[in-house]
């Protein structure tokens, strides 16, 4: 039951995390290019430059949305006595 009340916990991190990985991307990619990042709607762009630029903000993404969700279960498992989710990986 405690781990259907994290649910909310999760989806709000989900959220939290797309924005400050686009602020993030953003911020890189004004490094590496001095044009907005490409998107797919964008009708003159190479493919080269689109993988690279949806490779680099899923990359950013995952890693903050990982990172959020991890500290997340330990202020819950904190709070609560009870991790929400595995204790470790299964063995292969």
């Amino acid at each position: 039951m405690k781990k259907f009340a994290f649910l909310p916990v999760s989806i709000a991190g989900g959220f939290i995390a797309g924005l400050i990985g686009k602020k993030i991307f953003e911020q890189i990619w004004g490094v590496i290019d001095d044009q907005e990042p490409p998107e797919p709607k964008h009708r003159d762009i190479s493919y080269g430059k689109l993988i690279a630029a949806m490779a680099l903000e899923g990359a950013i993404f995952r890693i903050i949305r990982a990172l959020f969700d991890h500290e997340a279960r330990r202020v819950f498992a904190r709070a609560t006595g009870e991790w929400p989710g595995e204790e470790e990986p299964e063995p292969e």
